[in-house]
């Protein structure tokens, strides 16, 4: 999969065998940490493939879902930060994938709106993001698969709730 990161490479002995002490391979969290690690760098990677970042997708959802907004309402949607969503807004209007028009109501802020590329691109995206998540998720059952959603979606949810 590539060159390992510094946190897989403290895993391992000189000889390559598996050297993490059982207390820490039990910690949830550690084991969520390093599992984020190798997700962010398969996504990322896979989307590259296709010219497509994770951020794309996440506007392109949106939009799809919740139809047009400003920057500040797709920045809330998706958890892009305000300062990054320009960028990330950018690069889909230099591929044809949203337009933005000045907001009737206020001039001084865009309304981002899916071009028909843009919705065309979503569908191959997905197509695209569940090869990479079968590889993620390879060693789980479909019904595994639908827990660990589950589970982690609920985990998610009470500590957004308690934020």
């Amino acid at each position: 999969m590539g060159v390992m990161t510094r946190a897989e490479a403290a895993d391992r002995s000189d000889d390559g065998a598996r050297q993490t002490p059982a207390r820490l391979r039990r910690r949830a969290s550690r084991l969520l940490s390093q599992l984020t690690a190798r997700s962010d760098r398969l996504i990322n990677e896979g989307l590259a493939r296709v010219d497509a970042r994770k951020w794309h997708y996440a506007v392109l959802a949106s939009l799809v879902e919740y139809g047009p907004g400003s920057q500040a309402t797709l920045s809330r949607r998706t958890g892009i930060y305000r300062s990054d969503m320009v960028g990330v807004l950018n690069e889909l209007a230099e591929h044809g994938l949203v337009e933005r028009v000045p907001d009737p109501d206020d001039r001084r802020r865009n309304i981002i709106t899916i071009s028909a590329r843009g919705r065309r691109r979503l569908p191959r995206l997905d197509k695209v993001l569940d090869d990479l998540h079968d590889e993620l998720l390879a060693p789980l059952s479909p019904a595994e698969r639908d827990q660990l959603v589950r589970l982690l979606t609920r985990l998610l949810d009470h500590h957004t709730r308690a934020s």
